[in-house]
């Protein structure tokens, strides 16, 4: 309450408020100053408001008094329950920690004015999640409780902390939270095999490499504290058998590490240990961490393809053996314990040109065509072999043949010379070096000797004993004039065995040579041609006279082939040729392309004439046909004439269609067509066709019919 000296009480003065709520918080009765709080004031709010009071005259609206200033204090009360910041917490712990542990701090304020009483004074307690844990009343920092809490048993904890102020006295206020605890793994598990004995089987062909089967152990723990290391420690199969671990499964998978054989041996034994390979040393006293385990395999029999004596074959032949020698033989065996016969073969795949073959019963191979090692020096073949009782059960083996060298070839020129001795060469001059080729390939290597085949006056061979020999000149001088050309057969032979030989000739042409001797012209007819002719002036004379030889050939040509034209045929001749003159014919009723009348009267014909189309360029004598008989047939006529034709030799050497009609003699019947008759069709009587049959009913009915039909009009 406000009060000025200066009010009497009558009601002159007038109260007035301002400041920090004035009007809506805080209100002034203006007649008496008293002030009044229109609403719940919270202290958390706001603690203090500052105000200004003042009392002037109500009529005037002067001041009486100078402005005063005044402060409001709100109290506090314990209205407000301490609160935690988050609703739920989440913490862990590792397992089989010890007591006291500390796992995590919870921490509640409250709104109240910590300085005034105990209205903010917080204490925490544990509500839920005991045994297992405590909380610190003062701190909130929450404590393992029971020691080796395992994961394994238990892994999540529900703990609920209450907060509570006053101190925690009878009426405070007070806020809860609850906290998510999880048990974080240690390895104190080891791994264990869940069997004692592990029992596997594996095919005797699985190749090395191939999986056979995997063995586990359990580990209780999880993540790294669970990773286990396989090993084989003992048994009778560490060296045919080897084990790895799989990371993303934690399995051990056996392995094939050797060729296995049922025949050989069929269980095997292994002794396999599982290890962690990250311990804690504080939980040694648990271990060990590690087990063991026997995993047995048996080895399954199967039907195993033919096993090779060898991976591979090789035959060392000369190319001259005979036909059908064996150059060598491989051998199989059937691997399991049937021992099944076997058959050989040979893949004409590598064997296209079928020079070897092989016995198929005890795989002997041997040669079916002659070897020759200058055309091929290996021969790579491929031998299978399959069980006769299981042709499908196939294996190969390569074969390697190497031809060795016979010396079965004659050295030769290593390459064509062209030879020649000037004109003025004296005795001794070297003339050419030759040297030889051999396609044999001794072992000493090669080695040539030459000789002359027979004692010769004007050159001369000399072995340079280094595979050439030097030819040289043997007189003085020679002549174009005389001797153009000399040809001198030399004898090359070798030094292996069977010795060989060849006989080279040397074609040796004499030239002029100027004084260095270097060769100027090697013909003989240049020495009589003018000295002033030039070269281009003799191809142009060579020209001129191939070209006039061209004109005379094509000449005689054409006139040979004049000669041979067809001459006009007779229309007496009884052969008609195929002459084809590029117009158009007349038709059926074209009788002038050739005369049927002798065909008509074959008695007509006397004397068989020359062909008149090609003349004969041998004259042979006509021959006398005797006639034919008036009584005989057109036929046995073509068939006499076709025997003259294929007889005479005189007849063109190429095929000649002759065409020859005839109609034949007269019906005994007589014609039943009405031309070239002497009566008119009223006089014709045709009731005598019914007399010969049904087969005539039809005529007689169109032709007799008509008659009635022609007499009833």
């Amino acid at each position: 309450q406000l009060h000025s000296d200066q009010d009497k009480g009558d009601g002159s003065l007038k109260y007035i408020l301002s400041g920090d709520g004035a009007g809506t918080l805080f209100i002034i009765d203006e007649k008496t100053g008293d002030i009044h709080a229109t609403r719940r004031i919270d202290r958390e709010e706001k603690a203090f408001y500052t105000l200004r009071a003042q009392a002037i005259n109500r009529r005037t609206l002067r001041p009486v008094e100078p402005e005063s200033e005044f402060v409001i204090k709100i109290h506090d009360i314990n209205d407000n329950e301490p609160t935690f910041p988050e609703k739920i917490y989440t913490a862990t712990v590792p397992e089989m920690s010890v007591v006291g542990t500390s796992v995590v701090q919870v921490t509640a304020t409250d709104a109240d004015d910590p300085s005034y009483g105990n209205s903010a004074r917080i204490i925490y307690s544990i509500l839920q999640g005991q045994p297992y844990f405590s909380v610190e009343p003062e701190t909130g920092i929450i404590r393992t409780a029971l020691p080796n809490m395992n994961r394994e048993n238990r892994e999540q904890y529900h703990v609920v902390i209450q907060a509570k102020d006053m101190g925690g006295q009878m009426g405070g206020l007070s806020g809860t939270t609850t906290v998510n605890i999880t048990l974080t793994d240690v390895n104190d598990n080891p791994p264990r095999f869940p069997q004692s004995t592990i029992h596997l089987r594996v095919p005797e062909s699985s190749p090395v490499g191939t999986a056979i089967g995997s063995v586990k152990a359990t580990d209780a723990d999880t993540g790294e504290n669970a990773e286990v290391e396989y090993r084989i420690v003992d048994g009778d199969g560490t060296d045919m058998f080897d084990i790895m671990t799989q990371k993303d499964t934690q399995e051990g998978i056996i392995t094939v590490r050797k060729p296995l054989d049922y025949e050989t041996r069929r269980l095997y034994t292994l002794k396999v240990e599982a290890e962690n390979t990250h311990v804690d040393p504080r939980f040694y006293y648990l271990g060990p961490f590690k087990d063991t385990t026997i995993v047995k395999i048996s080895v399954e029999d199967i039907d195993e393809p033919p096993v090779f004596s060898r991976s591979s074959y090789l035959f060392e032949v000369h190319e001259d053996i005979e036909l059908g020698t064996i150059i060598g033989t491989v051998m199989a065996r059937d691997p399991d314990s049937t021992s099944s016969p076997i058959r050989f073969s040979l893949d004409r795949h590598t064997d296209l040109d079928r020079i070897f073959n092989i016995h198929s019963g005890n795989g002997s191979i041997y040669t079916s065509k002659p070897l020759d090692r200058e055309i091929s020096q290996w021969h790579n073949l491929s031998v299978i072999a399959a069980e006769i009782n299981n042709p499908k059960d196939t294996t190969r083996v390569p074969v390697y043949v190497r031809i060795l060298d016979v010396n079965d070839n004659a050295p030769q020129f290593a390459v064509f010379y062209d030879t020649f001795v000037c004109e003025n060469a004296r005795a001794g001059q070297l003339i050419q070096t030759i040297s030889a080729v051999d396609k044999d390939d001794p072992l000493g290597g090669q080695k040539f000797f030459f000789s002359l085949a027979a004692v010769n006056p004007n050159f001369t061979v000399q072995d340079n004993e280094d595979n050439t020999a030097r030819i040289l000149t043997r007189r003085n001088g020679f002549s174009r004039h005389e001797i153009s050309t000399y040809l001198l057969p030399v004898v090359i032979s070798d030094n292996d065995y069977p010795i060989q030989s060849s006989t080279g000739t040397l074609t040796i042409r004499v030239c002029a040579c100027d004084s260095r001797g270097n060769m100027q012209s090697c013909s003989a007819e240049a020495l009589l041609l003018p000295a002033g002719l030039s070269t281009g002036a003799l191809v142009a004379i060579l020209l001129c006279i191939v070209i006039l030889l061209v004109i005379v050939v094509l000449f005689a040509a054409l006139k040979r082939q004049r000669k041979k034209e067809p001459l006009i045929l007779s229309k007496e001749d009884i052969r008609d040729n195929i002459v084809s003159y590029n117009d158009e014919g007349g038709g059926e009723e074209d009788t002038q392309a050739f005369d049927i009348g002798t065909l008509r009267n074959p008695a007509a014909i006397e004397d068989k004439k020359l062909r008149r189309d090609i003349l004969p360029e041998t004259f042979f004598a006509p021959r006398r046909t005797p006639p034919a008989p008036d009584n005989t047939d057109v036929r046995d006529f073509i068939n006499q004439r076709l025997k003259e034709h294929d007889t005479d030799p005189s007849a063109p050497p190429y095929d000649s269609l002759a065409t020859y009609a005839y109609e034949g003699n007269d019906s005994i019947a007589e014609s039943l067509s009405s031309l070239e008759s002497g009566t008119t069709e009223g006089d014709q009587n045709y009731d005598y066709l019914r007399e010969w049959g049904p087969r005539f009913n039809k005529l007689a009915e169109m032709y007799g019919g008509g008659e009635s039909d022609k007499d009833a009009s």
